[in-house]
């Protein structure tokens, strides 16, 4: 069962769900999500410094991605075509008997924008910064500012808790993360 802005609300007030800083209900709030504004970091792909992506390389972060920061007002130009990793501004904790969904917002998908392109599941236990998988399947640039809506989060309950929720499994690659983490698929045995 997706959560209503009511039960949303209850869920923040007794901490089932942690909004971190806390969001502006009245731009924030859907009837049945939160909109997550866009953040200042970003992970962009080396296109000219390597031939082909080697999910083995446990070098990947290093080589293959470089970091973003950008200053107060600047812009982040999505180019057709690309893909780059980005972050919210808000970091989100989900209880045990909860999932976060990723959406894309109407608005930015009708510029070509894509918000993910696999990972839209946040577990039960999930804690940290949301990453996005940010693409342009347009044929022209667009501009993404900090501070911005970019995407939303649903929520859904599950039956019962998680009984190995995301923070307390040995293989959560991305728990706690701050920053855009770089894929980690060559820690997998």
């Amino acid at each position: 069962m997706i959560l209503s802005d009511r039960d949303i609300k209850k869920a923040v007030l007794s901490k089932r769900i942690v909004i971190t800083p806390k969001i502006d209900a009245k731009t924030q709030l859907g009837s049945c999500s939160v909109d997550l504004r866009l953040g200042r970091q970003f992970r962009v792909f080396n296109h000219s410094t390597m031939a082909y992506i080697d999910p083995t390389n446990p070098k990947l972060s290093k080589d293959m991605m470089r970091e973003v920061n950008l200053t107060k007002g600047e812009a982040f130009i999505l180019q057709p075509g690309d893909f780059v990793l980005a972050t919210t501004v808000e970091s989100i904790s989900i209880a045990d008997d909860l999932i976060g969904r990723l959406e894309g917002r109407s608005s930015l998908g009708r510029l070509g924008i894509v918000v993910h392109s696999t990972a839209s599941i946040f577990e039960p236990g999930w804690n940290g910064v949301v990453v996005m998988e940010l693409g342009n399947l347009g044929r022209m640039a667009v501009a993404l500012y900090p501070g911005m809506r970019i995407c939303s989060m649903t929520f859904e309950e599950l039956s019962s808790p998680a009984q190995v929720p995301y923070s307390k499994k040995k293989t959560a690659k991305y728990a706690g993360q701050k920053t855009p983490l770089a894929s980690r698929i060559a820690q997998e045995k």
